[in-house]
């Protein structure tokens, strides 16, 4: 079994958290960019993700999907860089890590769609409701400077993008709290990096896009 690391990614896609996690442990990794249109949603990719989504990545053969288990996973198997967490924050670690996968990623987005469930069916909800989900988060940000504490780790990769994301697209308010989070995990030099690199992919595509 190769230990080949391939990131599949499109850089106008949630892969840049990936892409981010990446850079953050140090891995040598090689990049398959995706076309929505084409490649995609093509047998060959549906046969590494049979939900035609990126990111994923594949490991030693192996695949993972899904943001938040790519990063806990890449946190694992790349221990040396110190994203994993301690014994002591594995639970503040898994928690937060899981409430921006679940509940705020979920009212975020029946948030922008305009979808509110009444009082009777928000039971059904995991976020509860969105207002809720917000003022916790809130809560959290306020209280300390990472999600396990005074300690930057994979939960925060993913985490930071969510709340990056939502505050830049008016799906989240921008809080003092989200934001003063938002500039410190973004001043790391390892997301520059990976944003520079999905930058450039960008503007790659929209030259190769113009008219000749």
């Amino acid at each position: 079994m190769t230990d080949q690391l391939i990131l599949y990614t499109n850089p106008q896609s949630r892969g840049r958290i990936a892409r981010w996690m990446l850079e953050e442990v140090g891995a040598t990794y090689s990049v398959e960019v995706m076309d929505y249109a084409s490649t995609m949603k093509g047998e060959a990719y549906r046969a590494i993700n049979p939900m035609g989504k990126v990111p994923a990545i594949v490991h030693g053969g192996k695949v993972v999907t899904e943001c938040a288990a790519i990063c806990a996973y890449l946190a694992e198997v790349f221990p040396e860089a110190g994203l994993a967490p301690l014994p002591e924050e594995r639970a503040d670690y898994y928690r937060w890590l899981f409430y921006a996968a679940g509940p705020v990623e979920q009212a975020t987005t029946n948030h922008a769609a305009n979808f509110v469930p009444d009082a009777d069916k928000s039971r059904m909800f995991g976020f509860g409701n969105y207002d809720l989900m917000v003022d916790v988060l809130d809560q959290l940000l306020s209280s300390r400077p990472y999600a396990t504490g005074d300690r930057f780790t994979a939960a925060d990769v993913y985490l930071g993008s969510q709340i990056g994301w939502t505050t830049m697209f008016g799906m989240l308010p921008k809080r003092d709290s989200f934001m003063a989070y938002v500039e410190r995990v973004q001043s790391r030099e390892a997301y520059q990096r990976a944003w520079a690199m999905d930058d450039a992919l960008v503007a790659e595509a929209e030259k190769a896009a113009e008219p000749a």
